[in-house]
């Protein structure tokens, strides 16, 4: 069974220094938190900012091409975690048809966001993160098997609230991620 999820907040595990994605159930009070990549939860912030920027970035890119070729996006579904990976869908429509695309969980829902497309997760999954959020210190701690992708004694690490995620989204440096070299 699908749930329908909405993106609650962005924030930092600052015991991994990982960005934690806090999805919730749209009728509901469970969560799934979802670490990813400093790139990813830029794209996203960026959005649920509304900054535009002059020239398209790759998950904008994406947008034109789904659209140039005549499709949209119905939706994204969050389908599974294994070794502590979820894994999801691009559910894009064209001609009558849906075609699925494997993608990362982070990707599919910054594309959602651009595209206003409605986001789903796997019953399972929430059942398996349990999560408390307490509000007020912006933090939450996360327990149960594969619910956070962490080892066990980081669970109780405190998030960084939307601020402080922005600041230090802005004070990173591309020296910050090392070298590329193909």
């Amino acid at each position: 069974m699908l749930v329908e999820v909405k993106v609650q907040s962005l924030g930092l595990d600052r015991a991994s220094n990982m960005p934690v994605l806090i999805l919730r159930e749209l009728d509901g009070e469970r969560v799934l938190p979802i670490w990813i990549g400093p790139g990813e939860a830029s794209a996203i912030a960026m959005q649920l900012a509304d900054m535009k920027f002059s020239r398209p970035l790759t998950h904008d890119l994406l947008v034109s091409v789904v659209g140039g070729l005549g499709g949209s996006l119905d939706r994204v579904v969050i389908t599974r975690v294994a070794d502590s990976t979820y894994y999801a869908e691009l559910m894009i429509r064209r001609e009558g048809n849906v075609i699925s695309v494997d993608a990362r969980p982070s990707d599919s829902i910054a594309v959602a966001l651009r595209m206003d497309a409605r986001i789903f997760a796997a019953d399972e999954l929430l059942e398996r993160a349990s999560i408390e959020v307490t509000e007020e210190e912006g933090s939450f701690t996360a327990e149960g098997p594969g619910a956070t992708g962490k080892k066990e004694e980081d669970e109780d690490a405190p998030l960084m609230d939307a601020d402080e995620l922005q600041e230090y989204l802005r004070r990173l440096n591309p020296e910050d991620f090392g070298r590329f070299s193909p």
